[in-house]
């Protein structure tokens, strides 16, 4: 006798024995006990959640005759009778089923429509079942479309498929549509154990959770998978076994991992890779794996032990203690991270080298750790610096506050004296500060500004430097006496200081300090009457040309932007018709059109 495999021998028969689709059973069930009947039913559902299933036990349900020959319409078919026996071997003569995928011309649709005016030889109805619906060509579905909206008392049409978005919507609104939904892990987890006790197979829980979440929602991709289950492991399934099978990687190495994440251990992170590649575990399974727990440990970060208090994971000690370990804001980009890394893992020529990747881009964007800075009298301002508590002392409450330190441009100079002037006074910006609080003790993280924020001029005489400069070169540029890296040294550049033989430049790149480029510029300068000899510094640039025209141009956009927003025929527009202005295609325009 031929071996049946798992996902045909249990084969729900009736509604009663189908998991996973309440919604679908109630509506139908309670059509049929009241007979309030469509003519025209739509499934709808990813692959292996029931939509042929439905299909056949609505057949049944429509056909039944009973045990004893009398029986009528009912929601729970006998099973025994002739029409249910011969629906589900597939020879019942007024149940036809269409393959759209391979059958999807006006031919095949006519030649099936054909019988329809014929009334049923065995059954009270004809039920043409359609798989895959939307694989029909335009033809066949506008061939059909007739009799799919009036189709004779005896007739009913199932359709099945995988893709609604791709039915037209004149078949649609001729239909009852129901969608499958994907089956729980947890409902086709206590399924698989039900179907593993009736075929006698010693299975552990750890390893059927792992099959279940495998499944992916699909409860006969969940049989067949045990099956192979039961193969690879001679009998039994374990979760080694099933670990190995589907290549997944082992929960502790997963938690190990997190682990050195959290302590900034990338010599053990890269051993775990290795082992991985020696194991020949899923890279892919490996990032799944590690978000999963992720996502559990995000849960009781937020939750708490609460999160955990009715679950029967055996790992639950093991979350908590990890997070514990990590702050919030960490376990969510561990996580982003991870649901993105897997996009990657296909564009590398190496999985095992992507993810080795992966798992480095989560220790680079990991905060280094730094050690605690009391102030001390007269001790100078503080220089930012990107830190974050030890994870053996976090911080109880956090706050955000504004800090005036010194510019960039001054972090190297001497601190200033408590009597100087306030215009003599190193410059001040404002960078956000994250401000913990511990055991009644007040401690500063501080935390860079996205961007280097850079100060106005220090004193008047940098400004008039400035405007002077700033003329000059586009004065230069406007009688195109500079091009090239000539004009990008003259618009980076920051006069520093100039006298009637000798001027001083700043620029910030040393790329841009050439010597050619140097002798061009003088030699432009000298077009316009100024016969200098010109130095070039590298250092900090806080004022240049090139700095004062983003600056004008970010202003002006601003400007335009507010003008397009306040406009009232577009104000009008985005109210009425839910328009919306597409970032980036506002532009400003220099000078005046008119």
């Amino acid at each position: 006798m031929s071996y049946l495999v798992l996902a045909r021998k249990y084969r729900p028969g009736n509604f009663s024995e189908m998991v996973g689709q309440d919604h679908v059973v109630t509506a139908l069930s309670n059509a049929l006990t009241r007979q309030r009947l469509h003519h025209a039913y739509l499934f709808t559902g990813t692959r292996g959640v029931g939509k042929t299933t439905v299909s056949r036990i609505l057949a049944k349900s429509l056909n039944c005759l009973g045990p004893d020959g009398s029986g009528g319409i009912t929601a729970s078919p006998c099973g025994v009778c002739r029409a249910c026996r011969d629906i589900d071997e597939g020879r019942f003569a007024d149940y036809t089923e269409l393959d759209a995928a391979s059958n999807r011309g006006v031919d095949e649709i006519q030649t099936l429509l054909e019988q329809s005016a014929y009334k049923p030889v065995q059954g009270r109805f004809k039920v043409f079942m359609i798989d895959e619906v939307h694989m029909l060509s335009n033809h066949a579905f506008n061939a059909m479309l007739k009799t799919l909206e009036e189709p004779p008392a005896y007739l009913k049409f199932v359709l099945a498929t995988t893709d609604p978005q791709k039915v037209p919507a004149t078949v649609l609104s001729r239909c009852l549509q129901f969608s499958l939904r994907p089956i729980a892990p947890e409902t086709v987890c206590a399924y698989l154990e039900m179907v593993l006790q009736k075929e006698q197979v010693r299975a552990d829980a750890p390893a059927l959770r792992l099959l279940a979440r495998a499944a992916r929602g699909s409860m006969r991709d969940a049989l067949s998978l045990a099956d192979q289950a039961i193969g690879f492991g001679n009998g039994v399934i374990e979760e080694m076994s099933v670990r190995q099978m589907l290549g997944s990687a082992d929960t502790a190495l997963v938690f190990d991992l997190i682990r050195s994440l959290s302590a900034g251990d990338g010599r053990r992170i890269l051993e775990a890779v290795d082992s991985l590649r020696r194991e020949g575990r899923s890279a892919s399974a490996t990032l799944e794996e590690l978000a999963l727990i992720l996502q559990r440990m995000a849960i009781w970060q937020a939750v708490g032990p609460a999160s955990v208090a009715t679950s029967d994971e055996p790992d639950d000690a093991v979350i908590g203690e990890l997070a514990a370990r990590l702050p919030a804001d960490e376990t969510q980009l561990l996580y982003s991270i991870c649901l993105h890394g897997r996009a990657e893992l296909g564009l590398a020529p190496d999985e095992y080298a992507a993810l080795a990747m992966i798992l480095l881009r989560l220790l680079a964007f990991k905060p280094a750790p730094a050690a605690q800075e009391r102030p001390t009298p007269g001790a100078p301002a503080p220089s930012i610096a990107n830190a974050s508590a030890p994870s053996s002392a976090r911080p109880e409450a956090r706050e955000v506050i504004q800090l005036r330190v010194r510019s960039p441009a001054d972090r190297g100079r001497e601190p200033a004296a408590p009597g100087l002037a306030a215009k003599e006074q190193p410059d001040l910006i404002a960078v956000p500060v994250l401000v913990t609080h511990e055991g009644g003790e007040r401690t500063e993280v501080r935390r860079p500004s996205a961007g280097g924020s850079s100060a106005s001029p220090a004193s008047p005489e940098e400004a008039i430097e400035g405007d002077f400069w700033h003329a000059t070169v586009q004065d230069l540029i406007e009688r195109e006496l500079v091009s090239a890296l000539t004009r990008e040294l003259a618009l980076g550049a920051q006069l520093v200081a100039r006298d009637q033989g000798h001027w001083m430049l700043r620029v910030e790149r040393e790329s841009l300090n050439q010597p050619v480029s140097r002798e061009r510029l003088r030699t432009a300068l000298r077009e316009l009457g100024h016969e200098v000899a010109l130095s070039v510094e590298v250092g900090s640039v806080r004022d240049s040309p090139g700095r004062r025209n983003a600056q004008v141009a970010s202003e002006r956009l601003q400007a335009a932007q507010a003008e397009i927003l306040g406009d009232p025929f577009v104000q009008e527009m985005m109210r009425d018709f839910g328009a919306k202005i597409v970032p980036g295609s506002i532009q400003s325009v220099e000078g005046n059109s008119a």
